[in-house]
């Protein structure tokens, strides 16, 4: 439980920012300087292959966290672009705040380890869909992962978080929606 002088800490400490549709929060090859939490909007996270070719890791709509951890903590150039898909308003922290905070407000510290936990969680069970389910138990897994979302994003960006083309996409829908009439 926090008490008032944890949350005046915590407002205080993390900051508000607006971004505009299309802007980026990081690019590929600087430093993540901030964790980001999304109060409003969405964010996307992305690679680019040396192809050029987009692949989605992760979207992040309200209550979700953005951000590369490695690049963070370790203080080298990031491999991701983070960009907004909406209008998007966040709450931003350093590296070193969050630091601070974590020693100065035990709850906060039990948080992060468990935020911390259930992201490698997430990443293993992504990775394992990736490396042992078909197309389409992978659209099912992300329609459970991201409720409503196929509604705030391309199909293409959902077919390249999915790693299938546009059209299989297409299909794997059409298909998934017959059984479920």
């Amino acid at each position: 439980m926090l008490t008032d002088a944890d949350i005046q800490s915590l407002s205080q400490t993390f900051r508000y920012r607006k971004y505009r549709k299309n802007q980026y929060l990081l690019q590929q090859g600087d430093m993540a300087r901030y964790e980001t939490y999304v109060l409003k909007g969405m964010l996307r996270t992305y690679l680019v292959d040396r192809k050029g070719l987009e692949h989605v890791m992760k979207f992040s709509p309200e209550d979700w966290w953005a951000g590369d951890l490695y690049s963070l903590h370790m203080e080298k150039p990031t491999s991701y672009n983070i960009d907004c898909l909406e209008d998007t308003e966040v709450l931003q922290i350093t590296r070193d705040d969050l630091e601070m905070l974590k020693k100065d407000i035990p709850g906060l510290n039990d948080y992060y380890q468990i935020l911390y936990r259930n992201s490698v969680i997430a990443y293993n069970k992504r990775v394992a869909s990736w490396l042992c389910n078909s197309a389409t138990e992978r659209y099912v897994e992300f329609i459970e992962r991201y409720p409503d979302i196929d509604r705030r994003v391309s199909n293409h960006q959902i077919a390249s978080y999915l790693g299938i083309a546009p059209a299989s996409l297409s299909r794997i829908r059409g298909q998934y929606f017959k059984s479920k009439t």
